[in-house]
């Protein structure tokens, strides 16, 4: 199998934790290259990667002509220039979502990738949540007839407002919409396509915070109306999932186990039932054809790379396009607008 020769550009806890034990259970990927400058993150890809080249300028990787692929796993606001600078360098990129921080920041990017030849794609990886695909096969079966009514919640609780650059008013990207909106906006839009209005409310909750910490987001489509909602102040969480249709209803509660588990250091190679959810946090459907409960799929952030790899290798469409992901951004905009301006915004 060929070896694509790969670059981490970021190493702190969303290229150490949640992207690099990933990439590394994908046959196919050679990290070679990890761009950090603090200490910590410099001693952990050491520890990880101890083959790969630890540098802190980013031309090292830029004027590597091995280099095959670069991961961006940067601040929001550095997602264009950086993924600019090597799609013009020949390399492909793979971008940590949201994709910008800008929609004519996405065109221009895709544009590039496109006149060169290369692959763009963007880590959405949440379309492999266990518990969304297993929306997905209840929907795709058709065991709630019609749906009418789809309601997806990403709510925690942080009451305390954390320095860094997700909290920063001065710094484009930041705040929650941009964060856990655009794993929820990319879902539905995977589920239903792009919507036709949009409505959205968007706030600042806690105490000393500078950027929105919460949203409810209103997608309207022909005879289906979606909500989609995510806050930091939220204690005890309702549901994950509430579909609604003219047969019945499913509902799921819980959130998929593959972050906690990265989080506790756990790699797909080393599990067996990666990415398999407890009996106790199925989904429960009721129908006017029976009442159960759904065994939940097994998540797998793994396709977002296996779908990389298939695109470099073979021509294939990543499994990400970055056009998919630059509607998430037609979105976002279009939300913020909505609330500038207090109505409905026509989005097709």
């Amino acid at each position: 199998m060929k070896q694509l020769h790969t670059a981490f550009v970021g190493y702190g806890p969303g290229g150490r934790i949640y992207n690099a034990p990933i990439l590394s259970s994908v046959p196919g990927f050679r990290i070679d290259m990890i761009l950090t400058s603090s200490s910590k993150n410099v001693k952990a890809a050491r520890n990880d990667f101890p083959k790969a080249e630890i540098v802190g300028d980013y031309n090292k990787i830029l004027n590597n002509k091995d280099i095959d692929l670069v991961v961006l796993v940067l601040p929001n606001h550095l997602h264009y220039e950086y993924a600019k600078q090597a799609l013009e360098a020949g390399k492909h990129v793979l971008v940590e979502k949201p994709f910008t921080t800008h929609v004519w920041e996405a065109n221009e990017l895709i544009k590039l990738a496109y006149d060169n030849n290369l692959v763009l794609s963007v880590n959405h990886n949440r379309r492999w949540d266990s518990d969304f695909l297993t929306v997905k096969k209840v929907l795709e079966n058709g065991l709630l007839g019609k749906v009418v009514e789809y309601e997806a919640h990403f709510d925690r609780f942080r009451n305390e407002v954390k320095s860094g650059w997700k909290e920063n008013k001065d710094l484009p990207g930041g705040g929650i919409l941009y964060d856990l909106g655009s794993h929820l906006i990319d879902q539905a839009v995977t589920l239903f396509g792009l919507p036709r209005e949009i409505f959205a409310d968007i706030r600042i909750q806690r105490e000393g915070a500078e950027v929105p910490d919460n949203f409810e987001l209103l997608l309207f489509y022909p005879g289906l109306k979606v909500t989609l909602k995510a806050g930091m102040l939220v204690k005890e969480k309702g549901s994950t999932y509430s579909v609604f249709g003219t047969k019945g209803s499913f509902i799921k509660y819980g959130a998929d186990v593959q972050e906690e588990d990265l989080k506790q250091g756990k790699k797909p190679e080393d599990e067996s039932e990666w990415g398999k959810e407890p009996q106790e946090i199925w989904g429960k459907l009721n129908t006017v054809e029976e009442e159960k409960k759904v065994e939940s799929e097994h998540g797998n952030y793994r396709r977002v790379y296996e779908g990389l790899y298939e695109a470099i290798s073979l021509g294939n469409d990543p499994a990400v396009t970055a056009e998919q992901a630059r509607d998430v951004i037609r979105i976002i905009e279009a939300a913020q607008r909505s609330m500038d301006e207090r109505r409905v915004i026509t989005f097709r």
